[in-house]
């Protein structure tokens, strides 16, 4: 019974997982890449739309993003919202598309985004833990209405926390690969 449990809430740590590289590709390491501006909300016709739904977005050197939207009248409103997202750039429009090049990180800025990648890891730990306490609340609860004996309670307590081991540690791996990258001038 403790083992259906916890199969039933290991979707949930994978959608973390799934989450946190959502986030680490978000992070501007000098390369760049269309995560860092695909989701940002442009104000097309009065909708709020992701820049992904209204442009084609495409790396045609390391250091660039080329913007091309579908809809050359959309060219005003998707400049204002890359300047209004606060991401550390500043697109320059050449009438057809809008071109982002990413300045050379610093050491500075190196180890200011390699905090900022432990913050999104912690937070990702965090969320794990949280899921652990509401697995073992479940747990608890299966032995208190008779369904699981207490040897069961706490065989599922130890299978419980090797599955958040081993959740940790990939969230620690997917740490160090990214800081990694980071760091790599």
């Amino acid at each position: 019974m403790y083992k259906k449990i916890i199969e039933d809430n290991k979707s949930r740590m994978d959608d973390n997982i799934d989450h946190l590289n959502k986030e680490f590709s978000k992070l501007r390491t000098g390369r760049a890449n269309p995560a860092l501006v695909e989701e940002i909300s442009v104000n097309y016709y009065g909708t709020a739309t992701p820049l992904k739904q209204v442009a084609n977005i495409s790396i045609p050197e390391a250091r660039q993003i080329v913007i091309q939207p579908w809809d050359k009248a959309a060219m005003d409103d998707i400049e204002t919202a890359i300047n209004n997202a606060d991401i550390g750039v500043t697109p320059s429009n050449d009438g057809d598309s809008l071109r982002i090049t990413l300045p050379p990180m610093t050491e500075e800025n190196r180890k200011d985004l390699v905090k900022v990648l432990n913050n999104i890891a912690e937070e990702s730990r965090v969320t794990v833990r949280n899921i652990r306490e509401d697995v073992w609340k479940s747990i608890q609860e299966a032995e208190k209405n008779g369904e699981i004996a207490e040897d069961d309670k706490f065989a599922g307590k130890d299978a419980l926390q090797k599955v958040v081991d081993e959740y940790n540690d990939k969230i620690e791996s997917l740490r160090k690969q990214k800081e990694d990258d980071v760091m790599t001038v």
